[in-house]
């Protein structure tokens, strides 16, 4: 016998005649002259095939299992001719013999046909065999040769075709304003972004982030460089410096620590990249840039810049506190140096936690269970050298007022997808309030005439529902109202408005976009948008009339590809 053989039947053998040891001299021939026969005769016709078969066989028999697998994988066990297979009876050498013999055929029979299978299959395996050696081969070279065993590489590049039509009957020094947007702002363009990501993880629990960025949307009407066009800024819309220059964007290190705390530090770091949870389930990357804040541009202000962050979470709960400093990589505190010797630029100064820092603090509280989610946060913005709202989140005016003092801001968003596609979307919401000390500021300086402003109020609001899945498997559609910053109040000693603090700046938003997933990495999103009055409170230069309209209204598609 081989040697596979031998170490097959041994434990086998010993299990099955050790019990038998104490009746060995006594032999039944007429039982292994039954089994042998009944053995014999069901290989050949009557082999039992399920252990259910056996009438005195239960499940709650602790050798239960085992009989099954001997029946109904190696097909090697017969009863008796009445159905029984007599488990608790004693069995002599001649029949754990004739057992172990039926079981061996079977061994047997697998055997040659597994040597005849393999001489059929010899080219084929022969084949196979090769292709491993050379998938082997150059999966060794792949790794003598990657750029890091420690960083993945991922990028997206976005085309975007567009363009903006405007109209009304407002007038700024006896020009149509509409008239004036089309001339600046009015053309079609083809503008791209392009972002690479550089994810390092050195424990498997941390990352470096290294974000590298580059685009041409600054002269785009999708830029919201143009003085008619702020609301009209994309979230995809980049340019730093000169177009098609690539520059680093972001890079930060991010890392737990115990089990409950994760901690953010970076040179170049975005508040939204220090917060446990983001409060919207409406896609950040769709139409108009105002849509991507969670309904509060000026609490979600995405300040970039130096900064540090750690977030607290246990199951749903999770509390984030982050600051960022715009201008942190700055030395010169001030603006103008003691002596008055020379004066600085505002955007050369800076530090951290300095008068010109540029500095925004965020503290947020939210409850986030698997498919809904409600967040609370509160914002302290500086006001000056641009930490405020982006142009393409409010009003000019209010643009311009959260750039002239220190803001304090909250933002209340709550969120919910339904568990399966279909005919609900998913919904969310969001509202923000802010308060800017502007400290006396001079309006005549701001270009808005004579007096002065000590303080305003402003507020934001939206509605976003997205549909998954369609028409077709993978595509997305989507729909968002509400109104961008807008300014609400002012206490002013001007003559505007008849000294009231009333100010008549509000606006309306709105977007629809379907997009096609035309392939795991490639998708195409058509788009139109509506600007009830982009201008708010300047819709007719300083002359506030209600019956004085500005509208804008756009179109554009999308193409995106990631990689």
């Amino acid at each position: 016998m081989k040697l596979f053989k031998q170490l097959l039947v041994a434990p086998a053998a010993l299990g099955l005649l050790a019990p038998m040891a104490a009746g060995a001299t006594e032999v039944n021939v007429a039982g292994v002259s039954d089994y042998a026969s009944v053995s014999s005769d069901s290989v050949a016709v009557d082999q039992v095939t399920s252990i259910t078969q056996f009438s005195d066989v239960y499940p709650t028999d602790w050798a239960y299992q085992a009989l099954s697998n001997l029946i109904e994988r190696y097909g090697c066990v017969a009863g008796y001719p009445n159905g029984t297979y007599r488990g608790n009876r004693a069995m002599t050498r001649f029949e754990a013999a004739a057992l172990l013999n039926a079981c061996l055929d079977r061994v047997t029979e697998v055997t040659d046909e597994l040597k005849r299978l393999m001489k059929e299959f010899e080219k084929e395996l022969a084949i196979v065999k090769g292709r491993v050696d050379g998938l082997e081969a150059r999966v060794g070279e792949l790794e003598a040769t990657q750029f890091s065993t420690t960083t993945k590489l991922t990028g997206q590049t976005t085309f975007v075709v567009g363009a903006n039509s405007y109209g009304g009957g407002a007038e700024i020094g006896g020009e149509k304003v509409a008239d004036l947007a089309a001339a600046a702002s009015g053309a079609t363009t083809f503008n791209y972004d392009t972002r690479l990501f550089l994810d390092t993880s050195f424990t498997g629990k941390d990352l470096l982030r290294t974000m590298l960025r580059a685009g041409n949307f600054a002269n785009s009407a999708f830029g919201g460089n143009s003085a008619y066009s702020g609301l009209t800024t994309m979230e995809t819309a980049y340019e730093e410096g000169s177009p098609d220059q690539i520059n680093v964007n972001r890079i930060w290190y991010q890392f737990p620590i115990g089990s409950n705390f994760t901690a953010t530090v970076g040179g170049r770091v975005r508040q939204d990249d220090m917060l446990a949870v983001w409060p919207s389930a409406y896609p950040a990357d769709t139409v108009l840039d105002f849509f991507t804040y969670a309904g509060a541009p000026q609490t979600y202000n995405l300040q970039l810049g130096a900064g540090a962050g750690l977030w607290w979470s246990d199951n749903d709960f999770s509390v984030s506190v982050n600051y960022v400093s715009g201008n942190g990589k700055n030395g010169s505190p001030v603006v103008t140096d003691s002596d008055n010797a020379f004066t600085r630029d505002s955007s050369d100064c800076g530090g951290i936690g300095t008068d010109c820092s540029s500095s925004s603090g965020t503290v947020q509280i939210a409850y986030a269970p698997d498919n809904w989610g409600i967040a609370a946060a509160y914002n302290y913005a500086s006001g000056d050298n641009g930490a405020g709202i982006y142009a393409g989140n409010g009003t000019p005016l209010a643009n311009l007022f959260s750039g002239l003092g220190t803001t304090n801001s909250v933002g209340v968003s709550a969120w919910w997808t339904p568990e399966n596609a279909g005919w609900f979307p998913s919904i969310s919401t969001g509202w923000g309030y802010n308060s800017v000390d502007i400290s006396n500021a001079n309006l005549g300086a701001a270009g808005l005439g004579s007096g002065s402003i000590d303080g305003a109020t402003s507020q934001s609001w939206y509605v976003g529902l997205q549909w998954a899945d369609v028409f077709l498997k993978g595509n997305a559609a989507g729909m968002a109202v509400g109104q961008p910053t807008f300014v609400t109040s002012w206490d002013n000693d001007s003559s505007l408005n008849d000294g009231s603090d009333f100010v008549a700046d509000g606006n309306y938003a709105m977007e629809w976009w379907y997009m096609f997933q035309v392939t795991d990495n490639i998708s195409v999103t058509p788009a139109i948008f509506y600007l009830s009055r982009p201008l708010g409170f300047t819709t007719s230069g300083l002359a506030v009339n209600d019956d004085d309209t500005f509208n804008n209204f756009g179109g554009l598609v999308k193409t995106t590809f990631r990689f």
